[in-house]
């Protein structure tokens, strides 16, 4: 399985629209999102990239699994950050997400390490080195969204299954 993160920014004249736009940028605004839990299965590949997923199976309104970090403000000089932390055990593949938000970057890298290495703890496992993406934006004037979206699988409304290649 392969599983693509990627980043999205986008600003609006709401913070719907901004949401939206960030949706856009990352290529994932034309599909139903359904957000997981942070489980990553046996076998997934994770692969980062700072443009828009191209490439997505699926059509227009098709159901797209996705982990997503989404941050959205609207005051003049605040900031926006969301990321996205993993671990993954390199012998089997499996591991773990978190998604967090913040008004700052640090916030939001700190926040991702001590959930990881709590859910690691809590389930006695240790899947090593912590990987992560994040995004932000400072809003001028109009609303302002960031987000970080890892991408599973799309599916039809007919539960025909699409993977992410």
């Amino acid at each position: 399985m392969l599983i693509k993160v990627t980043q999205g920014i986008g600003t609006g004249p709401t913070k719907l629209a901004a949401f939206d736009a960030a949706l856009n940028h990352a290529g994932v605004a034309n599909y139903n999102l359904l957000r997981l839990s942070s489980v990553i299965p046996p076998n997934a590949e994770i692969i980062t990239s700072d443009h828009p997923i191209g490439d997505l199976p699926g059509d227009w309104g098709d159901r797209l699994y996705v982990v997503m970090a989404e941050m959205r403000v609207d005051t003049p000089n605040a900031e926006a950050w969301a990321g996205i932390g993993w671990v993954q055990d390199k012998a089997t593949g499996k591991g773990l997400f978190v998604e967090h938000e913040g008004n700052s970057k640090k916030t939001v890298e700190e926040d991702i390490r001590q959930s990881l290495q709590a859910l690691m703890a809590t389930r006695n496992v240790n899947f090593g080195e912590i990987h992560m993406k994040v995004a932000g934006r400072i809003c001028k004037h109009e609303p302002v969204c960031a987000l970080v979206v890892a991408v599973y699988q799309a599916s039809d409304w007919n539960n025909k299954a699409k993977l992410v290649s």
